[in-house]
């Protein structure tokens, strides 16, 4: 099973490259992150056309998450994080397919630092911490699949210098992220490329063309599933394409069932 995940900046402004995407990749499943759009609003009968069913939490102008399947239809099991009934925010989207559980995650930004944004992103990933427990604890194959909002490490960013008062690059994120591997989560891209240089988002067209970039993008498995591990590559070329989102899509091969 091909699964993926792509930040997609807005699904109906990009949806040409998205579907475009679609038809080359063709990912079984393919999680997506910053729709920007009301439920009602969800371009559902695009992806049935492409050969996609959908699941997905829209939120108008912000946020946003979903979940496509190829040929088989998704099973929403939950839809928000759990922890504060007052956020109301379109986030996290969790799904059966094929038995195998997938979340769609979209971590808040953070900025400025400090703030009450920051704040905010560090008790979302305190709360994803929690979930994430109980979802390891059960034993069942999961993954974990978006934009986390965090460079790990400097070695996952161009110039961390220059983006050193970032919330992405702050200590307390960077600790938030170092419990979730000590949870159990693997990150496959540094599984499988553990010295390469990897990045998933660059901030214009410009960075992108001198690969000024950062890892932001993720796809984070239990360790049930790690022998099922087959190749794991970000499709950078489509952020050189026109009117593209600022990230690229991340896609892991695993074998399944």
């Amino acid at each position: 099973m091909k699964i993926a995940s792509f930040n997609v900046n807005g699904v109906k402004g990009r949806l040409p490259r998205l579907l475009e995407w679609l038809e080359e990749a063709q990912p079984d499943v393919a999680c997506l992150q910053e729709i920007k759009t009301g439920d009602a609003t969800f371009p559902a009968l695009a992806f049935e056309q492409a050969g996609y069913s959908a699941i997905w939490h829209g939120q108008r102008a912000h946020h946003g998450v979903a979940i496509l399947a190829r040929g088989r239809k998704p099973v929403e099991l939950r839809r928000g994080l759990p922890g504060d009934a007052g956020d109301g925010a379109a986030r996290y989207l969790e799904a059966d397919v094929d038995g195998l559980r997938i979340a769609s995650v979209y971590l808040p930004n953070g900025n400025p630092v400090p703030s009450p944004n920051f704040d905010y992103k560090q008790g979302w990933m305190q709360r994803l911490l929690a979930h994430g427990e109980i979802l390891l604890a059960d034993g069942r194959p999961t993954v974990l699949a978006g934009d986390f909002n965090v460079v790990p490490t400097n070695f996952d960013i161009y110039n961390a210098g220059s983006w050193r008062f970032d919330a992405v690059l702050q200590p307390e994120t960077r600790e938030k992220w170092a419990r979730l591997l000590e949870q159990g989560w693997v990150d496959v891209t540094r599984a499988l490329h553990p010295q390469e240089r990897i990045y998933t988002f660059w901030v214009n067209e410009a960075a992108f063309h001198r690969n000024a970039g950062f890892r932001m993008d993720f796809l984070m498995l239990t360790p049930s599933l790690v022998p099922r591990l087959k190749q794991t590559r970000v499709d950078a070329e489509h952020r050189g394409r026109e009117k593209p989102s600022d990230h690229a899509p991340v896609w892991v091969e695993v074998e399944w069932p």
